[in-house]
C-alpha cells in the first residue's frame, strides 16, 4: 500500500533549526521549519545526515536547476497536493525519471556532530532562510505526518533492506515505495531554482516495482 506522499508549495515563516533523533545505532539530523499550508502551519523536517560514516547522506545542492517539473509546480495552487500512488512527474521518482539528468554529482555530506557548519545543512539552512527573508514559493516533497501536520522522509524513499522491505499488502508506516522520493525545490526568481536532493549510502539501486533493491544493487 502506497503511504500518503505529495508535495507543499508556501512560504517559509521560521528559521531552520538543526534537531536530532535517535534511530537505532545512529544519530539522524533534520532541518526543521514551519511553513504556512492552507493556512496551517505545517513542521517541515529535511534529511541532512548523521553521526554514522557508514550511513551518510549522498546529496546535491543545486543552485541552477533546470527541469519542465519548475513550470508545472510555478503554475500550481499554493498549498498541500496529495501525489500518493501517482507515477509520473510530478510525483518524484529519482531513478524512473529524468530529474536529476542535468544535475551534476552525488556528493557525501559529512559526519554530523550537532554544530551548524557541517555539510548541507548549513548551505541548506542559508538557503532557507533566505526563502523565509524573501518570501519566495518553497516547494518541499515527501511523506506527510501521519499524526499532525507536517511533512518528512525528504529524501530517497526506495532501496532500503531490513525493516523497510515493502511487501505486498503491507500497510505499515513506513517502507519502501517507487514514486515518493523527497526533495526541496525553492523559486529564487531565475528561471533556474535551487533545489535538495539526498539519499542514504545504505539505500541501494536499482530498485524493482515495490521500491525494494534488486540483487547486486549499490549505493546511487
Amino acid at each position: 500500500m502506497a503511504l500518503p506522499y505529495g508535495y507543499v508549495k508556501a512560504k517559509i515563516t521560521s528559521e531552520p533549526k538543526l534537531k536530532s533523533s535517535r534511530h537505532k545505532h545512529e544519530i539522524q539530523y533534520h532541518l526543521h521549519f514551519s511553513m504556512l499550508v492552507d493556512g496551517t502551519s505545517w513542521d517541515v523536517a529535511v534529511n541532512v545526515g548523521t553521526n554514522d560514516d557508514d550511513d551518510l547522506l549522498k546529496y546535491k545542492l543545486v543552485f541552477d536547476f533546470r527541469h519542465p517539473i519548475i513550470q508545472t509546480l510555478a503554475a500550481a495552487m499554493a498549498g498541500a497536493k496529495d501525489l500518493t500512488g501517482q507515477s509520473a512527474l510530478p510525483a518524484l521518482d529519482f531513478l524512473r525519471s529524468d530529474l536529476l539528468q542535468s544535475t551534476g554529482k552525488w556528493r557525501d555530506s559529512d559526519v554530523m556532530d550537532g554544530s551548524d557548519t557541517a555539510e548541507p545543512s548549513a548551505t541548506l539552512a542559508r538557503l532557507l532562510s533566505k526563502a523565509r527573508q524573501q518570501n519566495f514559493d518553497v516547494y518541499v516533497f515527501g511523506r506527510f505526518y501521519s499524526e499532525g501536520d507536517g511533512i518528512h522522509d525528504v529524501h530517497l524513499n526506495q532501496g532500503s533492506t531490513q525493516s523497510f522491505i515493502h511487501r505486498p499488502g503491507d500497510d505499515s508506516n513506513d517502507h519502501n515505495d517507487i514514486w515518493q522520493d523527497g526533495a526541496v525545490m525553492v523559486d529564487i526568481g531565475e528561471e533556474e531554482w535551487a533545489a535538495y536532493f539526498s539519499a542514504f549510502n545504505q539505500q541501494l539501486v536499482p530498485t524493482d516495482d515495490l521500491g525494494n533493491p534488486k540483487p547486486g544493487g549499490a549505493t546511487i
